[in-house]
């Protein structure tokens, strides 16, 4: 990671809760554990030397259970709480030199943060709740109404926008939540378990209505849960805590099959693997054909050495596998970073389906590929 490409870094990030906070420092200083710290000084351990940086435009997951320092740690990022000892710095900027006037335009412009809970007015309408940012940050009636109503219609609620929040379900008033904080036009979002309260089906929409939307956006996110496979669904690379302590930052795959420690191999033991995988992970190259190039003669031969063809016909996709006979059919397309979960209700409707990377075509991923990718998954972990 190069010093350019870093947009927070966290150094040396201790926070302590109690009036003995020195003396706690000393104790961890000294190898005393969360719950030695408490018996000897009363103070409790919120964070215990966080250390890490945060790339720009990357969805940095923090996780753990209860109890972790993880709600803790993402509030440090706006001084909601002042860490006990360590900096943070945000584009280089260490925000804890920042006075008063200036952490205000910081917390305005710099970040935005959806709540769990949504939090939204309920005597203003959603677009008065998705606007409420940019006229704090002093943008004209006129420009914050733009802005807001283009957010409202990228997390899908055009249409809604003189509803109130009792008219809406949780999950869009949670997409309220998510507008008011893009409005702000900030780049950096704070989302803490924002989806742990909506139903399961829900919960889903929003992930990849969020997986959407960084695809376009690029913002740098940091997203707290508590759920393995969410993190792993979202994240770029994910950070794991316990009691207050960093125990491994890595991509899913590194988390899911190179656990630093004991403990991370337990946290990860029970991950459904197929929310882990992607399509890029049991991908097959094969090659790839113009209609005037897809003759019966071409496929024979091209056959015999790979597991299919596809052939391309302007933006639609068709494909050709091994024991099937006659021409390619349609075939349905999937990104390359979509999950192996994902894949599997298209393969139950097409022998195959085309992977792309980049709006190329990056090969053919069928049933059974799939299958092998998991159980190699398996037998790593």
């Amino acid at each position: 990671m190069t010093a350019s490409n870093v947009k927070i870094q966290v150094d040396k990030v201790y926070k302590i809760f109690g009036p003995r906070a020195d003396a706690a420092l000393i104790a961890l200083s000294e190898g005393a554990g969360k719950a030695e710290v408490l018996q000897k000084t009363g103070c409790v351990v919120g964070l215990n030397n966080i250390d890490f940086s945060i790339r720009n435009g990357e969805t940095f997951v923090i996780m753990g259970l209860s109890g972790s320092g993880k709600s803790t740690l993402i509030r440090h990022f706006n001084r909601l709480i002042e860490p006990t000892a360590g900096r943070i710095l945000v584009d280089g900027r260490n925000i804890m030199e920042m006075d008063a006037k200036a952490l205000l335009a910081f917390r305005r412009n710099g970040m935005s943060m959806v709540f769990q809970r949504f939090g939204l007015l309920p005597h203003q309408t959603v677009l008065e709740n998705t606007i409420c940012g940019p006229i704090l940050q002093g943008v004209n009636r006129r420009e914050a109404v733009a802005r807001g109503m283009e957010q409202l219609e990228l997390v899908g609620l055009k249409g809604f926008e003189n509803r109130f929040p009792r008219q809406l379900s949780g999950g869009m008033q949670q997409r309220v939540g998510l507008a008011r904080a893009l409005a702000t036009q900030a780049d950096v979002l704070l989302m803490d378990e924002a989806f742990s309260a909506l139903d399961p089906l829900i919960k889903s929409d929003m992930q990849e209505q969020l997986k959407d939307i960084q695809a376009r956006l690029k913002k740098t996110i940091i997203f707290i849960t508590h759920d393995l496979d969410e993190a792993l669904h979202l994240g770029d690379r994910i950070a794991i805590l316990k009691d207050g302590e960093l125990r491994q930052v890595g991509t899913g795959e590194e988390i899911l099959f190179r656990p630093a420690d004991d403990y991370v191999e337990r946290f990860v033991r029970k991950v459904d693997l197929s929310r882990a995988l992607y399509a890029h992970e049991a991908v097959t190259k094969v090659p790839v054909l113009s209609r005037a190039e897809a003759t019966p003669e071409r496929f024979a031969v091209l056959l015999k050495e790979h597991p299919g063809v596809v052939v391309v016909d302007g933006e639609a996709s068709h494909v050709l596998t091994r024991g099937r006979g006659g021409d390619a059919v349609p075939a349905a397309s999937i990104d390359a970073g979509s999950a192996i979960g994902q894949c599997f209700p298209l393969l139950a409707a097409h022998d195959a389906l085309v992977v792309t990377q980049g709006g190329a075509v990056a090969g053919i991923l069928t049933r059974e590929m799939a299958f092998k990718a998991l159980a190699r998954s398996a037998r790593a972990a």
